[in-house]
């Protein structure tokens, strides 16, 4: 019987090769070596364990030049931010005469102009008796010194960017301020007075400093005032103004001097109007909270027969958006009708929207 040649123990040729490799790897590597792979629990490293003793080649390590072009890209990328930035707050008077890019709402909408308020009630020591008297013809007239106070003041853009400058809008405003003998049964409680104020202002935004204060605007308007009546109780006035509007923190100051427009008719029924009320004022509003404090004041500046007015008001937080409002006033002109009388009145009520 013929023997048969042993065969090799990987058989055959290539398995001899593959058997031979192994054989030269497992030379190089002994099997506690073998057993440390076995033992790394990463399965990343104990792969890489077992192609270093395998004998594969190992990826080049990136050259220093190498990392650094591959983290610059990031480098150069800004941080995440994670958070907005805190938006700017806009100032009392930017809000009213949206004198900030941010505060810029367009043409063609309804805005508080001069303070929104109902007075259910309002006292004053000294009601204008004489001028109804007269009117009527009746001496034993006599209205009441409690009443109540109305007054609506809006404002309208209506051009935004005039002379192509954005810096400077257009606007129109309107005011009516309505005195009504509410509680007064033996004349049948009517409105004894009612003044509207009409006025075009021209707005340049600017930005100046002067004694501290920041110079925001300067307002160039006119107004027409009038009680709408006829005969003795007529009273009306035509001005040009410019208002000069400053702020310091939360104190914002108005200067507005002004000049009577004269009248064809010799100024009317009111001539003297301007030795009363005076010719400009100034208005001081001060803000802490939700709390709005205000002055206003007018003065004549005549050496002799010094007239002028004082206004102080208190808006403060009563329900929601509503406001409680307090009015305190003392001197001339505090309506048309009564401009050539001093009074003091003392009003108590709500506020619907602020105003300047």
């Amino acid at each position: 019987m013929r023997t048969r040649p042993a065969r090799p123990a990987c058989g055959a040729i290539p398995l001899a090769l593959l058997c031979a490799g192994l054989l030269g790897s497992a030379q190089a590597a002994s099997i506690a070596d073998w057993e440390g792979c076995s033992a790394i629990s990463a399965d990343a490293e104990r792969l890489a364990c077992y192609d270093r003793l395998a004998g594969r080649p190992q990826p080049a390590a990136a050259s220093t030049a190498e990392l650094q072009a591959a983290v610059a890209p990031v480098a150069a990328q800004p941080a995440l931010q994670l958070e907005p930035p805190e938006p700017r707050l806009l100032s009392a008077l930017s809000r009213h005469w949206e004198l900030d890019d941010a505060a810029k709402r367009g043409a063609f909408l309804f805005r508080p102009h001069h303070p929104n308020y109902f007075l259910p009630f309002k006292a004053s020591d000294s009601p204008g008796n004489a001028s109804f008297q007269a009117a009527l013809g009746q001496t034993d007239l006599r209205l009441d010194p409690v009443e109540t106070e109305l007054q609506l003041s809006f404002k309208i853009k209506g051009m935004q960017g005039v002379f192509g400058n954005d810096n400077v809008d257009l606007w129109f405003g309107y005011t009516a301020t309505s005195f009504w003998q509410a509680y007064n049964r033996s004349l049948s409680a009517p409105f004894r007075e009612t003044n509207y104020e009409p006025e075009a202002m021209l707005v340049f935004r600017t930005d100046y400093d002067l004694a501290g204060f920041r110079g925001r605007f300067i307002n160039l308007g006119l107004v027409h005032q009038s009680n709408g009546r006829g005969a003795a109780l007529s009273r009306s006035w035509n001005r040009a103004y410019a208002q000069f509007g400053f702020e310091r923190g939360n104190l914002a100051l108005l200067v507005r001097p002004w000049y009577r427009i004269p009248e064809r008719d010799g100024d009317g029924d009111n001539p003297d109007i301007d030795d009363y009320l005076g010719h400009g004022d100034l208005l001081a509003i001060y803000s802490k909270g939700r709390n709005t404090y205000s002055l206003l004041l007018r003065n004549n500046f005549a050496a002799s027969d010094n007239r002028g007015a004082l206004k102080l008001s208190w808006g403060f937080p009563l329900y929601g958006r509503l406001r409680g409002y307090v009015q305190y006033f003392n001197g001339y002109g505090e309506s048309l009708i009564d401009y050539n009388r001093s009074q003091q009145s003392l009003g108590l009520g709500v506020s619907l929207t602020g105003g300047m």
